[in-house]
């Protein structure tokens, strides 16, 4: 996989993210290109000063600015080892659980606010949902180094065993109670939905708690990573997490 963006590359070097080569563009060594060489160098990650012409025949999206990098395919997290984790954290702990999300740039910006609100990890379906890709890497401004996700078969029997592990298990929809009325202490599992169906019927079914953020425009609907980042401040609010 090609990373192409200079924050996610200098994410990966410092992530847990293998990183196989660097691509640095002969005469572009800005401060960004030298930490990122000097990481690299300190990793034993192969560093390549090409041409300017040799670098752009390289690039996949000719937006390349000065380095790029060649990193492992993206290692998925065990599920059940991303809870055990997060229960070992010794504070109230929020697991993200993704309905059909399919579009990685909503992936890659849900996995970001995760990172940033101190969420323990993201759990995606096999099917009908993206998978972590180049897009989702730069999206989320190299977050995939440092959030756990892992890939399940079947999104509901997740749900069950969260249950069982003691996680109160919250959905995102339009009919659900505010979140300002909404416990969200606790260890919990938020479900969000896809772009286009929303949170699937058993999947409300199987919840604890349903969830909607107040609407006050004329459009009343928001972005799946909007509504995200919005639930987990809430819950980030409420757990005196600040």
């Amino acid at each position: 996989m090609l990373l192409e963006t200079k924050n996610s590359i200098l994410e990966a070097l410092n992530g847990d993210v293998t990183v196989e080569t660097l691509y640095v563009q002969k005469g572009s060594f800005d401060n960004t290109t030298q930490k990122a060489i000097i990481l690299a160098r300190s990793k034993n990650v192969k560093v390549m000063i090409l041409p300017e012409d040799a670098f752009k025949a390289k690039s996949e999206t000719g937006r390349a600015r000065g380095i790029m990098a060649i990193i492992t395919e993206f290692v998925y997290s065990d599920f059940k080892k991303l809870v055990e984790d997060a229960l070992s954290l010794g504070k109230a702990s929020t697991i993200i659980l993704l309905d059909g999300v399919e579009d990685p740039h909503n992936l890659g910006a849900i996995i970001r606010v995760a990172d940033c609100s101190g969420a323990a990890g993201v759990v995606i379906p096999k099917h009908r949902s993206a998978s972590v890709n180049e897009i989702v890497i730069k999206t989320s401004a190299g977050a995939t180094a440092h959030v756990p996700v892992s890939k399940v078969t079947n999104i509901n029997d997740a749900i069950r065993y969260l249950k069982e592990q003691g996680f109160v298990i919250v959905s995102a929809d339009m009919a659900g109670t505010s979140i300002y009325d909404t416990d969200l202490t606790g260890n919990i599992a938020l479900v969000v939905g896809g772009e286009g169906e929303g949170i699937h019927e058993l999947v409300k079914k199987l919840s604890d708690k349903v969830v909607s953020i107040p609407q006050l425009g004329k459009i009343n609907s928001l972005n799946a990573s909007v509504a995200t980042g919005i639930i987990l401040y809430e819950s980030v609010r409420q757990k005196g997490l600040r």
